[in-house]
């Protein structure tokens, strides 16, 4: 059949590069279906509402905090063991246009769990919004596609592998949604330890919530505790700061309805 033959687009290249790096991990997924609806009346509370991607996110680098497990990484270098990290580092996937092309780019933020939610909002806004070339891990993810490609895959390789940077290049979790298309991924690949994928909420707040995990790190049960207490925190720690977010007001017709709740009761 005629056709047309069509070259290997820098964006193309670098993804090519991470599912090959990605494909050798033994990753398995849970998923738990929750409820978030105290997140959600917190989210409407008020003027002010954060993206759903913003309060994953910071209620993944909580539960990192506390779950040791998702602050690891199975590393070869130089000889094979665990490594720890004493945070986490979010890996967050955005899809850019660049000459044409739909494209997939990623960012990292640092320690998650201690940054603002409204701050976490802003960062990944300025990384869906700016121009390309202004956003500098872009610009060097980019750049570095320009490079052999053999050269490329051994300094991914070598990257993953040498502990103390790993974080700092890589990340410790990577988090990637498509509910905003109403859609959801069911087996998403990444080199990390843990990846967080949701699909659509509903009106009432419900939601499927999946984490990806190397088997090499911690095992099924882990992480399905960890996903029971992931729900916790979003509707607790997570709601909260919102409410904050939303003003005295919000706060105190919460608390008013959570008495009404117990009275009743």
């Amino acid at each position: 059949m005629e056709g047309r033959s069509l070259p290997l687009t820098a964006p193309r290249r670098l993804i090519i590069d991470l599912m090959k790096v990605s494909m050798p991990v033994p990753r398995v997924t849970v998923q738990r279906r929750m409820n978030l609806e105290p997140l959600l009346e917190a989210r409407y509370a008020g003027r002010r509402r954060p993206s759903w991607l913003a309060m994953f996110i910071k209620g993944y680098g909580l539960l990192a905090r506390e779950t040791p497990e998702f602050r690891r990484a199975y590393v070869k270098l130089p000889w094979p063991r665990l490594f720890e990290y004493p945070m986490s580092v979010a890996s967050i996937a955005h899809e850019r246009e660049i000459d044409g092309e739909k494209a997939v780019l990623l960012t990292r933020l640092k320690a998650p769990e201690h940054c603002p939610i409204q701050e976490i909002d802003r960062l990944i806004q300025l990384a869906r919004e700016l121009p390309v070339d202004e956003v500098p891990e872009f610009r060097k993810a980019l750049r570095f596609a320009s490079v052999p490609a053999f050269l490329r895959r051994l300094a991914m390789r070598a990257g993953l592998n040498l502990a103390r940077q790993r974080a700092n290049y890589f990340g410790t979790f990577s988090v990637s949604v498509y509910s905003s298309l109403g859609a959801e991924s069911f087996n998403p690949l990444s080199p990390l330890t843990t990846h967080l994928n949701y699909g659509p909420i509903d009106e009432a707040g419900a939601v499927n919530v999946r984490i990806l995990y190397d088997h090499r790190v911690t095992d099924g049960a882990v992480v399905a505790r960890a996903l029971r207490r992931f729900e916790e925190i979003l509707n607790d720690a997570v709601a909260a700061e919102v409410l904050v977010m939303q003003g005295s007001r919000a706060t105190a017709r919460r608390r008013s309805r959570r008495e009404r709740g117990r009275t009743a009761v």
